[in-house]
């Protein structure tokens, strides 16, 4: 039931590259969705516990699988449309990142110990680890926020959006990014004991396309995806600047981009040179 939602990422199509961005951490994560995908799930099990379990039973243990799938997607920065079809606002607590182990073991490993042995009820204290976690990530998300808000100042600037979110797999160090003036800056907060701030670059956001382009409504669509983050770092390569490999760059690891023929391709940028992983480490 918990992983049911992110059946949405087969959604595809070869002649549409976008057609998974529109539809990932969308409908099937919706929280008016859960009865409906708790059911599915339900029915699904069911041949197989139906000796185990009653169906109402089994129908509640997937209602609560399935709610929290959407309800920690959006403690990530990624966004998931949780209002689903009363509001398309996307939702991104910005808490922990996308990819994140310890979060991870610490449901992980309870689990396995009370599975082992479940008169311990060690996955009891996991799910209070990890609620602790999500309070632990909201602090230092408080932490940068503070950091973040004063780099901007200092500079003179007025910072008309401001979206601090962790970088890969921890809470120490984190991406901060704000708009002043149709220009987004860039920069890396390590909210360690001691608070350290990294400036970094900037880059123009991309205004609206002209009426009447061909690439008009792929372009809208992408922008609504990169909630209004897009910037051309490369000729003719229309980026997502929420996300790089070093948080003080502006070198999105993904965007779109036409080939020669016209057609649309969504295109990914994940590589990190030794010297930008050990820039990263040093800042982390």
């Amino acid at each position: 039931a918990g992983i049911l939602p992110d059946a949405d990422a087969l959604i595809q199509s070869d002649g549409d590259p976008l057609l998974v961005l529109d539809y990932h951490r969308s409908f099937t994560h919706a929280l008016a969705f859960v009865p409906i995908g708790a059911l599915i799930a339900a029915l699904l099990l069911w041949p197989l516990l139906h000796r185990r379990l009653r169906f109402a039973r089994l129908y509640g243990y997937s209602l609560a699988g399935y709610a929290l799938a959407g309800l920690l997607d959006a403690c990530t920065s990624y966004g998931t449309y949780l209002g689903l079809p009363f509001s398309d606002a996307k939702v991104a607590w910005n808490l922990i990142a996308v990819f994140d182990p310890a979060f991870t073991l610490l449901l992980a490993v309870p689990l396995a110990l009370t599975l082992r042995r479940p008169e311990a009820k060690a996955v009891h204290l996991g799910l209070l680890l990890a609620l602790g976690y999500l309070g632990v990530g909201y602090m230092q998300q408080q932490r940068a926020t503070t950091v973040a808000t004063a780099a901007a100042a200092a500079r003179g600037h007025v910072a008309e959006r401001l979206v601090v979110k962790p970088t890969m797999a921890n809470l120490i160090l984190w991406r901060s990014l704000y708009v002043h003036q149709g220009q987004v800056h860039a920069d890396a907060v390590h909210a360690g004991l001691k608070v350290r701030h990294y400036p970094g670059t900037s880059a123009p956001l991309l205004g609206p396309v002209p009426q009447g382009s061909a690439h008009g409504p792929d372009f809208e669509r992408f922008r609504r995806f990169s909630d209004d983050f897009m910037v051309e770092t490369l000729p003719g390569y229309i980026g997502d600047a929420r996300y790089a490999m070093l948080p003080t760059a502006i070198a999105p690891i993904w965007g779109i981009t036409w080939n020669a023929a016209g057609r649309l391709e969504f295109v990914t940028r994940r590589e990190m040179t030794p010297t930008d992983r050990q820039r990263w480490l040093a800042m982390l």
